[in-house]
């Protein structure tokens, strides 16, 4: 979602207080525990609340282009969400775009706001929630920017990366990449089948 849909949260939250720790993203660390705690122990070490991320959220806007492209992709296919990023973080987002079903993660947060803990869905949920609509019978084409991405788009019947960063292009070449939405609907509309 991040990166794709919208700005990145994390990088809002670190212009917002000024911290350069916080400009970390799935992009360039890519195990996500590793990634996680490392906010969290920013967050408890400069006294960061959900409601400083909150703040930082309600002025966050979908990218340019990104409502077409919502709306074109739901005229042909059915739109699910994977991210991880948190449901205490995202609501107003998903209210931007007429809340699409959207699976990621939860926090858990003290009396003070402070956010002490994180709870993955699932260990790699990207890729297992793909599976499990494959076994479904379902065509899955997916789309991410980050390494957190990859082992979804490996088990998507076809995967792509939107804008991602060269070194990840580089490490991943098997991947078409599209730099701009057209180009994506243009990736999908191919292995999709769906009409222009």
């Amino acid at each position: 979602m991040e990166g794709v849909l919208f700005p990145e949260i994390w990088l809002g939250l670190a212009d917002k207080v000024g911290l350069q720790e916080l400009r970390l993203t799935t992009r360039d660390i890519s195990d996500y525990d590793v990634l996680m705690k490392k906010r969290l122990d920013v967050l408890r070490t400069h006294q960061i609340t959900i409601h400083d991320i909150h703040e930082v959220v309600r002025t966050i806007f979908p990218l340019p282009g990104v409502l077409d492209f919502m709306a074109w992709l739901r005229q042909r296919s059915q739109v699910i969400i994977l991210s991880d990023t948190f449901y205490e973080f995202v609501r107003p987002l998903m209210e931007q775009l007429q809340f699409p079903t959207i699976f990621c993660h939860t926090l858990q947060i003290d009396h003070e706001g402070f956010i002490t803990d994180y709870f993955l869905r699932q260990k790699d949920q990207k890729r297992h929630a793909v599976s499990a609509l494959k076994s479904l019978g379902f065509r899955t084409l997916a789309g991410g920017d980050s390494y957190n991405d990859v082992s979804m788009l490996k088990e998507a019947d076809a995967g792509f990366f939107f804008c991602p960063p060269e070194s990840i292009v580089q490490e991943y070449p098997q991947f078409p990449v599209a730099k701009t939405y057209t180009e994506f609907q243009e990736h999908l509309g191919r292995a999709g089948g769906f009409p222009p």
